[in-house]
């Protein structure tokens, strides 16, 4: 008979999320507490403010501090982590950041600091911390979860280039890495968020209502909306989905026109 408590219980896992001090990252280390993780350690930069979110999380939250924009800094981590565990259940490879300026005027730098972070950081830290991954790979698989957007499966009207382009190379990532890994047990799979809010997404933080007009659903996501597709796609009710992102997004990505309140030919309906 199935244990459906089980089917999605992360009880004595350890997780790493990274930029798991706010946003998306909080959402998602919440959920992993709440599952059961015996160690949810969060990551960023801002070292009072990851202190203040594990506090707030509970015992099983661990704050770890540091920038994993680097290659330094990741290998920081993977070091420290190494003094600390045996072995890695869960790594949710969050941490990101954009960039805004018009196409004209876009510089160097806006490309560079995030394809660094968004898609280099999420490759070389999962590579940095393979041997953490495979050591627990044997009761069940060890899980990486990439955190894309939907920003890399549709346009947006923002002057986001490199953002864009980030979020799509770590789509496809996935699926590479996924292809690779899966020989070690350790599945690889992805979350392609929509409006929820955070920094990085001020519009949905600060103007949620009239954001969600845009949304099939017509509300902005949740940290239970959040936390219930990482739960999934670490639990074992994810375990045979493989270099999939998954978009939670209200159906931003999916929906129908009529669905978003306008015809094929973007009228109002």
């Amino acid at each position: 008979m199935m244990d459906f408590a089980k089917l999605f219980s992360l009880e004595g896992r350890v997780a790493v999320v990274t930029g798991g001090s706010r946003g998306i990252g909080r959402m998602i280390a919440e959920g992993f507490v709440a599952a059961g993780c015996a160690r949810v350690y969060i990551t960023a930069r801002k070292a009072a403010v990851v202190e203040q979110t594990a506090h707030e999380l509970g015992e099983a939250c661990v704050p770890l501090p540091g920038d994993i924009s680097t290659l330094d800094g990741i290998q920081a981590l993977a070091d420290e982590l190494a003094k600390r565990e045996t072995g890695l259940d869960i790594l949710v490879n969050n941490a990101g950041v954009a960039w805004g300026a018009t196409f004209e005027t876009f510089p160097e730098q806006g490309w560079d600091k995030v394809m660094d972070l968004n898609v280099k950081t999420p490759f070389f830290l999962t590579q940095r911390l393979h041997g953490l991954l495979k050591a627990a790979a044997t009761d069940h698989p060890a899980k990486v979860i990439n955190v894309s957007s939907i920003d890399g499966m549709k346009n947006n009207p923002w002057d986001t280039y490199s953002y864009h382009a980030s979020k799509a190379a770590l789509v496809h990532l996935t699926r590479r890495m996924a292809a690779e890994l899966v020989k070690d047990n350790i599945v690889v799979s992805g979350i392609a968020p929509g409006a929820f809010p955070s920094e990085m997404n001020k519009a949905a933080k600060n103007a949620g209502d009239l954001v969600a007009k845009g949304i099939p659903v017509k509300r902005i996501g949740d940290t239970l909306d959040m936390a219930g597709g990482a739960i999934f796609l670490a639990s074992r009710a994810g375990d045979y989905v493989v270099g999939t992102t998954l978009p939670i997004d209200g159906g931003i990505v999916n929906g129908s026109m009529r669905e978003r309140g306008v015809d094929p030919l973007g009228n109002a309906l």
